[in-house]
């Protein structure tokens, strides 16, 4: 009686019905209406095509009554046409239609709609405003966005090619013109050429060789989909530019090989979000259907995806596959349901003559239907959840990259103004302690602990630079292929002094003379220079540093290790000693936490590994292995910047030393200090007046003016000014004639490189970066002055008139003169060393290696070496000379290490040479 008792009022009706007939009957089930929706779509983009129907697929699947009809035409507007006219001859409750081009398909959309059948355009629209409703993405906003997110990219300046879709569809032509009104919001933008692909990849890999053959300065490329963006970007790997061309694509679809992928994997700098609209278009016919209010023009959002908030999107993405993956579990269960409920349905008509069975059946039928719309209802609630939460993760994914680019503006600005300070610092410093008046001792080392903290928290700035460039991936490898062996020995010398100071047995055994391979040297200089610094510094005095270098035992690589027997690292700071800021239980001193980890980040740019091993008490090993093919990420190296004591290392210490005696001031040449900063502008005054006449100005105008009506000697002259900045007046004066032959000396903050060369290439004689040292700015004013005298002296003697043109003229021959008499009056010492040839030049180590490397494109021991055994191969030719004398005579330790070496440069044994150039007597 309790189970009849919550039967429905209907169903105790039929049962007193039935029970008093006597005859088998059954209940007309209540059913939602039932719509016939026809679809016809021509994209050829399978992922993109997937992405649609998978969202259509789960609207549907709420809504069993919908019998859904899916055409595909594949790119085929006459097929299409065809299948349009079939679906309205068929009279579907609803049409959609998402066409290939706006025009084939505008006057069958008009025909369907004026028979009145709702139409809804998804994608893309027709020529016609004839249509129910629209669904798709505002293209000019994703051509508009891509713009500015381009315009970020290249700092306002740069050359762009654009591919677009195919010719007459509204996608391509609306994000064509956002693109074009974007770009014309930056007016150094310039679009240099487009490219026709038709939605295409194929046509891109066969089209844009070409292009960007005839375009080689081509920054950046938006392409209208992430199939062409990453056909373009196997373009560009294959002309060896990937690492210069920055793309950009649109759809930012998940899933292997789409745009999220393609973003995360760095072929594309971004995409931009394209909603497929798969949803919302079926939401859209239903309420159409339904009789319930709609938008005509439901427009879908998009947004820039990039580094910066790709690993977001990643992860929400998979949070939506597993919520989608619950869905349709809960569908599962909905058909289960379902099936159980026509089941019983079926029992109930079947046995209606067991009136008991009957009832049973329905109150089971009934509570079904119950469970069933309590499920419906969870599903819809679930749905709600998702669209709410993919809503915070797009706000999340803007904040955090607008978070992330003001870090890093903080990082490279706060750098930059350190080094003005500094300047002002260091300066002062340098100039007493070269100054000829007599300092206290405590005074003196006062200073020298001022000059030698000021240079670490220099060393600190230039670490927080490459920091942020390895961040944002802005440094490039820029290798030569070099002797490794070479290199390593020349930066050793860096350390002798040191080893020798603290009696710290210093070694380097590598395993062959010669290993050539492709590598940046800046880069492995500051890696080894780390690596060598770490070493000494935890190593205690009468310790051992060997460095050693051998063929790795993986093919094709190189491996060099840093051994030491120092105090170890703590077993709990070993997994975390690579990691940025990262200062250990038992931090140094003078440790800021970035040494190891920019060794690693740089080594792993080198597409290199950097590990180590550590035993506390016994010391540590780090190993180096680097690639000896060259990859195909290495750019070729640029010409050197000029040298400037502000890039050398500091060794031990101790900074460069300049002479104290300057010579007698030259009172009649004038020079012009075009800073913007009042206390630096005053400091260069004070210490430029007692030698020269000086006259200032404040931004790059008045400098540029004051120039053109005085003609200074020498012009000394900041990069960041305002109004012109100091590469445009470098430009102004190297082109007016007036102006073209005075000396120009460039002072800035920017030390990278790049930047220097760009200096360079403006037309600087000299690149000072802050701090700078004060007296070597003095000499290197005097030297330039003084050149310009031996120029024009040297023409006017050539010449024979009285004036003449100065013109610039190589003076290297004397230095490499007098160091290659230097080294052949030295050859038979085996100990003569870097140290001693510097103290004979009366330059520093670092400024000798620098200089010969610039000149000869060697070490200054591998042209020791080369000295010692083009004389070995002259003396062998004498008669009765042994081969052991010819050895000590050229300052060989050993004769057979000299034998090894003579065979790895002549391919002959010294012994084979000797027995070919010696006549035989008969």
């Amino acid at each position: 009686m309790n189970l009849l008792s919550n039967l429905p009022f209907s169903w105790r009706r039929l049962l007193a019905f039935l029970l008093l007939a006597g005859v088998a009957g059954c209940a007309p089930a209540a059913h939602e209406p039932a719509y016939r929706i026809g679809f016809s779509q021509c994209n050829t983009d399978d992922a993109w095509r997937q992405a649609m129907l998978a969202g259509m697929e789960k609207e549907l699947s709420i809504h069993p009554n919908v019998h859904f009809q899916m055409l595909d035409a594949r790119n085929n507007s006459d097929l299409q046409r065809r299948q349009v006219r079939e679906l309205i001859r068929q009279r579907v409750d609803l049409l959609i239609i998402s066409p290939n081009q706006s025009g084939p398909l505008t006057a069958l959309a008009e025909a369907a709609y004026n028979q009145g059948i709702p139409v809804v355009v998804l994608d893309r629209r027709t020529t016609s405003r004839l249509y129910t409703a629209y669904v798709g993405g505002n293209n000019q906003e994703v051509g508009r966005r891509a713009g500015h997110y381009a315009a970020q990219l290249l700092r306002q300046r740069g050359q762009v090619l654009e591919i677009l879709g195919m010719p007459g569809s509204s996608p391509a032509a609306d994000r064509d013109l956002g693109f074009q009104q974007a770009l014309a919001e930056h007016p150094e933008l310039q679009l240099v050429a487009k490219l026709q692909a038709n939605w295409q990849p194929a046509s891109v890999l066969q089209r844009l060789p070409a292009v960007l053959r005839a375009h080689p300065e081509t920054d950046l490329i938006f392409a209208h989909n992430d199939p062409m963006a990453q056909a373009a970007y196997q373009v560009a790997r294959q002309l060896g530019r990937d690492q210069h061309i920055r793309i950009i694509g649109v759809d930012g679809l998940p899933g292997p090989g789409n745009g999220l992928q393609l973003v995360e994997d760095g072929a594309l700098k971004a995409t931009l979000l394209y909603p497929t609209g798969g949803e919302e278009a079926i939401r859209t016919a239903l309420r159409i259907l339904q009789d319930e209010p709609f938008e005509k023009d439901n427009i879908l959002s998009t947004m820039v995806i990039d580094s910066t908030n790709v690993g977001t999107m990643r992860t929400q993405t998979e949070q939506l596959a597993t919520q989608r993956q619950d869905i349709r579990y809960q569908q599962q269960r909905l058909r289960e349901q379902m099936r159980r409920y026509a089941s019983q349905k079926t029992t109930v008509y079947l046995l209606l003559a067991s009136l008991l069975v009957a009832v049973l059946l329905g109150a089971l039928a009934w509570r079904s239907s119950r469970n069933n719309r309590r499920i419906r209802r969870m599903v819809e609630e679930q749905n709600a959840e998702i669209r709410l939460q993919r809503n915070q993760i797009e706000q999340l994914a803007e904040d955090a990259r607008r978070s992330s680019e003001a870090k890093l503006r903080f990082f490279t600005n706060f750098s930059h103004e350190l080094r003005t300070p500094l300047t002002l610092i260091l300066g002062p410093v340098e100039d007493l302690l070269t100054s000829p008046a007599e300092l206290a001792p405590a005074q003196r080392h006062d200073l020298k602990l001022v000059r030698r903290n000021t240079q670490r928290l220099l060393q600190l700035v230039n670490q927080l630079l490459d920091f942020r460039k390895i961040d944002v991936g802005k440094m490039a490898v820029r290798a030569t292929k070099s002797n490794l062996v070479a290199f390593v020995r020349e930066l050793m010398d860096v350390f002798e002094k040191t080893a020798r100071r603290r009696n710290i047995t210093f070694r380097f055994l590598p395993a062959e003379p010669v290993i050539n391979l492709w590598f940046d040297g800046d880069i492995l200089d500051k890696v080894f220079s780390n690596l060598l610094s770490n070493a000494f510094k935890y190593t205690a005095d009468g310790g051992q540093v060997t460095v050693s270098l051998q063929r790795g035992p993986a093919a094709n690589t190189v491996r060099v290790s840093v051994e030491d027997n120092g105090r170890g690292i703590a077993e709990a700071d070993q997994p975390h000693i690579l990691g940025w800021f990262f200062q250990g239980s038992q931090p140094s001193a003078n440790g800021s936490g970035l040494g190891l980890a920019l060794a690693d980040g740089l080594t792993r740019l080198h597409e290199g590994t950097l590990s180590f091993r550590s035993q506390p008490g016994h010391g540590s090993t780090f190993e180096v292995t680097l690639p000896l093919a060259k990859p195909a990420t290495f750019l070729d190296a640029a010409p050197a910047p000029l040298y400037t004591p502000s890039t050398a290392h500091a060794l031990d210490d101790e900074p460069l030393e300049l002479p104290a005696e300057v010579a007698p001031a030259r009172t009649d040449a004038t020079v012009l200090v075009i800073e913007d900063h009042e206390e630096v502008r005053n400091f260069l005054v004070q210490k430029l007046q007692p030698h020269f006449q000086v006259s200032t100005a404040a931004d790059g105008a008045a400098g540029l003016r004051l120039a053109g009506e005085t003609i200074p000697d020498v012009i000394v002259c900041d990069v960041s000014l305002p109004e012109l900045t100091g590469l445009e007046v470098a430009v102004a004066l190297k082109g007016d004639w007036r102006t073209s032959h005075i000396p120009l000396v460039l002072l800035t903050a920017r030390d990278a490189p790049e930047q220097q060369i760009e200096g360079v290439q403006a037309g600087a004689d000299l690149y000072l970066t802050k701090p700078f040292n004060p007296t070597f700015l003095l000499e290197s004013l005097r030297t330039l002055l003084r050149n310009r005298d031996q120029q024009r002296e040297h023409f006017r003697r050539e010449l024979s008139v009285d004036t003449a043109t100065v013109a610039p003229q190589r003076v290297d021959q004397k230095f490499l003169a007098d160091l290659t008499a230097i080294i052949e009056a030295n050859l038979d010492r085996p100990a003569l060393s870097v140290d001693d040839i510097a103290r004979s030049l009366g330059v520093s180590q670092m400024q000798l290696y620098r200089k010969v490397k610039a000149l000869l494109g060697t070490g200054v021991t591998d042209y020791i070496q080369s000295l010692r055994l083009t004389k070995a191969r002259q003396l062998l030719l004498h008669e009765g000379s042994a081969i052991a004398q010819v050895a000590y005579q050229t300052g060989f330790s050993s004769p057979s290490y000299f034998a090894t070496l003579f065979k790895g440069k002549y391919q002959v044994s010294p012994s084979e040479y000797k027995a070919l150039h010696t006549p035989t007597h008969h």
